[in-house]
């Protein structure tokens, strides 16, 4: 069993930044891969940002790349999204996820998730 905890989402304007996180605690972080997902009202959960268990690599959605990194700290068991740059369509709540081994697209091969944290972006 997996623990995740978000943190770190607010209202912001447009074009300023945020900084989530995600606390892990169980079993062994580092052999899992990691996602950011973030779900919109009356829209489906797509994901963000993903990064693989070895951190070697990171994939971001085309809406956010260039604007949002992905990182992790194994010795601390958190993943962690910088959001910057932000737009009014990053309105949403994110969720952390956890997969064990290689990452993936969809929302529904992930094992354990977060209870999510609202960001809202002004324009």
């Amino acid at each position: 069993q997996v623990q995740l905890v978000e943190s770190g989402g607010g209202l912001v304007q447009a074009g300023d930044s945020l900084r989530l996180s995600c606390a892990a605690s169980g079993r062994t972080f580092s052999s899992f891969s990691m996602g950011w997902f973030r779900q919109a009202p009356g829209k489906e959960r797509n994901v963000v940002a993903l990064i693989h268990w070895s951190g070697r690599d990171t994939y971001y959605a085309d809406s956010v790349k260039g604007r949002f990194t992905i990182s992790r700290d194994n010795a601390n068991d958190t993943v962690y999204l910088q959001m910057n740059s932000l737009k009014p369509e990053d309105t949403a709540v994110y969720y952390c996820a956890a997969i064990r081994g290689d990452w993936s697209m969809s929302a529904s091969y992930y094992d354990y998730w977060g209870q999510g944290t609202q960001v809202t972006v002004s324009s």
